[in-house]
């Protein structure tokens, strides 16, 4: 039954009327930009000058080099660090052990409450003033590891109790240990169930990456003030970055959700065995 139960599948008149508001709302967004660029032609802010920089070799070589370039490594470090600090404390989270729970809960309570930019600050601060180990890069890293990871471990944590809890009864049934258990069973069709989640906040750690700015980190919202204070084209730079930060974060989405779908295709050995029982020992 391809149906929803949960509501009758629209009519003809219905789906009509949605397409009727479907393209409304498509005329009503196209005349706002049509609006917006002529406002920004009779202000004079179409003109060559202002957005001659984005077209000269060596301005988009800084952008994409000393900017974009930048950015997508602090993303990428801080989303791979967040992502293994966040599954390191999401299982201790679960620990029948109190000396490792009470720790773990107490470390990503406090960083997921303690905004990032402030998080930021205190780590510039912390180790990169002065004669400090770190540049402003990995302070930026640090920061964004430590928030996006506490997110992650709370991911991790429902995301391993929402597996239906036979499926660990099961394993626990044929001599799994507690560690074999988590690593091949409940992991594996937790991810499933986090995925949306994790995609979502690797685009929010590649975002707040631009907050690295106000601790003089390099990225694309740094290489845009060089810019703008020589040509004076504030609006034009802030169009540019704003739309490789849409650009970006819209690539990320996709690779990830073709990842998604490719896991979620797969079936669990675990799934299948409990099928094929039921179903009289039957291949499946």
């Amino acid at each position: 039954m391809s149906a929803s139960v949960l509501f009758d599948a629209p009519g003809p008149k219905t789906v009509a009327r949605h397409r009727i508001y479907s393209v409304i709302s498509l005329v009503a967004l196209l005349a706002l930009v049509a609006f917006g660029v002529w406002k920004m032609y009779d202000a004079g802010q179409l003109e060559y000058a202002l957005w001659e920089p984005f077209v000269t070799p060596d301005y988009v070589q800084y952008i994409l080099v000393d900017g974009l370039l930048e950015t997508l490594k602090m993303a990428f470090f801080s989303i791979i660090f967040a992502v293994v600090f966040g599954l390191v404390f999401g299982v201790a989270k679960l620990s029948d052990h109190g000396w490792v729970r009470w720790p773990a809960w107490l470390v990503v309570e406090f960083f997921r409450a303690v905004p990032v930019l402030l998080l930021m600050i205190f780590t510039f601060f912390l180790l990169a003033i002065g004669d400090g180990p770190l540049t402003s890069f990995w302070c930026v890293v640090i920061a964004l590891t430590l928030y996006n990871g506490s997110v992650l471990a709370e991911v991790f944590r429902a995301g391993i109790n929402a597996v239906p809890q036979g499926q660990g009864e099961a394993a626990y049934a044929i001599g799994m240990r507690k560690s074999q258990v988590m690593t091949s069973v409940l992991l594996p069709q937790g991810v499933k169930i986090m995925l949306p989640t994790i995609i979502s906040q690797m685009v929010v750690a590649l975002k707040d990456t631009s907050l690295g700015y106000y601790i003089l980190a390099p990225g694309l919202t740094a290489v845009g003030k060089p810019i703008y204070q020589e040509f004076g084209n504030q609006v034009q730079t802030t169009i540019v970055i704003t739309a490789l930060y849409v650009v970006v974060n819209l690539i990320l989405t996709w690779i990830a959700t073709i990842v998604q779908k490719r896991l979620v295709g797969e079936k669990n050995p675990l799934e299948l065995s409990r099928v094929g029982n039921l179903d009289g020992g039957r291949n499946v």
